[in-house]
């Protein structure tokens, strides 16, 4: 299984795609409004946000969800429709009948999401306008539009895709997302959405989605802020004719091997997207009690605003994720700790049994310079692991997030 750039959400047989602006962003040349859909009916499945205060989309994607079947999903950036009461969720119900219409299938077949500056009321009119649009333009070449209608601050549009076989058959996987600040595991500013022409039930879509969710997208952080709006969204055809996958057997895991080998990459790609960010971040924590600690140790070093911003800066300021790892909460045995820096130009250790090494600082530094870093980190306390990515943390996030709403 190989992450292919020149497959995406339309490579699947049956998928379709476009982007437009309709006015949502003031500028005429940054599209703010797509749509996917699939020729047949879908099987479908998501994942939300944990946080408390939700975008009004989530309400009504969570409600057309109810029969795990859908063929449409209509996206708009720009405006988040969330802390609108009754306003937003009418919009959001809205947006999908319109949606629904225009393409003439079933409001319930329509999911919804939308990305942007919260609390401002949003102009349904301007999608309304738009959708006559969005609808016609619809192609296999309509993937990129729809990647980068979805964006915010993201620097680059995320699209990717994965081919596997299954019963001799050619099963195609694509995904388009966005995320680049307000980033937190379980998810933050991070709209997902993906696409497959595998046949296989509802059920099961749903585990195989909620299971690689947990080790893609929720080992994410930016910056620590989990939004309003976040959700990933799959939808499964069935035109590729596998033999259904009824089951947990092995088609089933061969399915799971490429969703999470598609999600980890995409997530990879918005931890290296964070606002402002000039590096990836990449912390694997080893020798864990449980994968539940690895989990906690690794996020607590990438979410430490000083290991962020130490690795901005190319120093070797190792106290510093030392320090990350003993406010977690987990229990550690400081004095058992193994610490080390790898990129591409090589790999130092620069810690052992909790204390400082006479390290190559040069050497160091050099390792440091690269735009992706790894801190491998041993606890040598148990046989469990775990690994989250994120970013480092330049003056440029504060100059984006410090003007957003302009």
């Amino acid at each position: 299984m190989n992450i292919s750039k020149n497959l995406t959400i339309t490579s699947p047989i049956g998928f379709l795609a476009s982007g437009i602006h309709c006015g949502l962003k003031k500028s005429s040349l940054k599209l703010d409004l797509a749509l996917i859909y699939s020729e047949v009916p879908s099987n479908a499945a998501g994942v939300y946000t944990k946080n408390k205060v939700k975008g009004a989309p989530i309400y009504i994607t969570k409600e057309h969800l109810k029969n795990k079947k859908a063929r449409a999903i209509i996206i708009n950036s720009g405006n988040a429709n969330t802390c609108n009461g009754e306003d937003g969720l009418l919009k959001a119900k809205k947006m999908a009948e319109l949606q629904a219409k225009n393409l003439k299938i079933k409001t319930a077949d329509v999911l919804v999401a939308s990305t942007g500056v919260i609390g401002v009321p949003l102009n349904i009119d301007a999608i309304k306008n738009g959708i006559p649009l969005l609808t016609n333009k619809l192609s296999k070449e309509g993937s990129s539009y729809a990647a980068s209608a979805i964006m915010t601050t993201d620097t680059f549009k995320k699209e990717l895709g994965i081919e596997f076989e299954i019963t001799n058959k050619k099963i195609t996987l694509g995904a388009i997302a966005k995320g680049s600040g307000m980033i937190e595991p379980n998810m933050g500013t991070m709209l997902s959405f993906l696409t497959t022409d595998l046949n296989i039930s509802s059920d099961l879509l749903q585990d195989a989605l909620k299971e690689s969710t947990k080790i893609s997208y929720n080992r994410v952080s930016v910056d620590g802020d989990t939004s309003t709006n976040d959700m990933v969204l799959i939808l499964a055809n069935g035109l590729a004719e596998n033999k259904k996958i009824t089951e947990k057997n092995n088609d089933y895991y061969t399915f799971l091997e490429a969703l999470n080998t598609l999600n980890i990459s995409i997530a990879k790609l918005i931890a290296k997207d964070g606002e402002g960010a000039t590096k990836l971040i990449e912390c694997i924590v080893s020798g864990a009690k449980c994968e539940k600690d690895a989990d906690k140790l690794s996020k607590s070093v990438i979410n430490s605003n000083l290991v962020k911003t130490a690795i901005f800066g190319s120093d070797a300021n190792w106290g510093r994720i030392l320090c990350a790892l003993g406010y977690s909460g987990i229990n550690i045995t400081p004095s058992k700790i193994d610490l080390s820096f790898k990129s591409s130009v090589g790999k130092i250790q620069i810690c052992t049994n909790g204390s400082g090494l006479n390290f190559d600082e040069k050497k160091a530094k050099e390792i440091l310079l690269e735009n992706e870093v790894t801190i491998l980190i041993n606890l040598n306390d148990g046989h469990y692991s775990s690994i989250a990515w994120g970013c480092d943390l330049s003056y440029d996030y504060v100059k984006i997030n410090g003007d957003y709403r302009s």
